[in-house]
């Protein structure tokens, strides 16, 4: 080593490559998991006239806040010198983005538990009203 010269650590190879897959994972996850499952469920909330309720601004933010924690979480691991630091980093970017999948289908199923309480007396009314019952 000459005096006057820097010399850094390198990256090694696996941080590369585990900061790639994760990039991968957290992309499929998003374009093969999130995205048709908000479609399916904001299609089924517009073919049941609001029945069942999708909170678009809760899954909105989630959404953002998530896919900002998950490209932080990858800029960590790109970060790191070691493969097995970038490793934990990864998987942690991967777990956000599998919550925020699941966000929505927790969203909707405990919006459609308050609505259902709702659905009894609204039955209810239309029975008397059907058969004239007052």
């Amino acid at each position: 080593m000459r005096a006057g010269r820097i010399t850094t650590a390198r990256r090694q190879r696996g941080v590369f490559v585990a900061t790639g897959i994760g990039a991968g994972l957290v992309v499929l996850i998003a374009l093969g998991l999130f995205l048709p499952l908000v479609g399916f469920l904001a299609g089924t909330t517009a073919s049941t006239a609001g029945l069942i309720p999708f909170p678009a601004l809760s899954v909105t933010l989630v959404t953002l806040i998530g896919a900002a924690l998950a490209a932080g979480l990858l800029l960590l691991a790109l970060t790191r010198r070691r493969t097995g630091f970038a490793i934990v980093w990864v998987v942690l970017a991967v777990v956000v983005a599998l919550a925020v999948t699941v966000f929505p289908v927790v969203a909707v199923a405990s919006g459609s538990a308050e609505r259902a309480s709702d659905v009894g007396p609204i039955l209810g009314d239309l029975w008397s009203r059907l058969t004239g019952q007052v």
